[in-house]
């Protein structure tokens, strides 16, 4: 079993920044990619980046150049470093983790809001 803890998330306005942490614990599992989605409200859940264990990274168009994905395998912790963030950006954002065995893992999620 998997359990992802989000932080991070907040206030902020139209151009600043805010640093999601995702921390993953449990036991006997090895990971193949973790992400980011996020969900405004009214609409469907949508993928904002991904990192594979080899560490390579996606990126939805809409935020690429101001978004970047990194992880902390030392301490199983993934990170999403939100810059010149747009009101559009307002979402409750999740974690996701996907093990080698292929079983699919969400967190709770953490709520990001962008005044304009």
């Amino acid at each position: 079993q998997v359990q992802l803890v989000e932080s991070g998330g907040g206030l902020v306005q139209a151009g600043g920044s805010l640093r999601l942490s995702c921390a993953a614990s449990g036991s006997g599992f090895s990971i193949n990619s973790m992400g980011w989605f996020r969900q405004a409200p009214g609409k469907q859940r949508e993928l904002v980046a991904t990192i594979t264990s080899g560490a390579s990274t996606n990126y939805a168009d809409s935020v690429k150049g101001r978004f970047t994905i990194s992880r902390d395998n030392t301490k199983n912790t993934l990170y999403l470093q939100m810059n010149s963030l747009k009101p559009e950006d307002t979402a409750v954002y999740y974690c996701n983790l996907i093990s080698m065995r292929r079983y699919t893992y969400w967190g709770q999620g953490t709520q990001v809001t962008v005044s304009s």
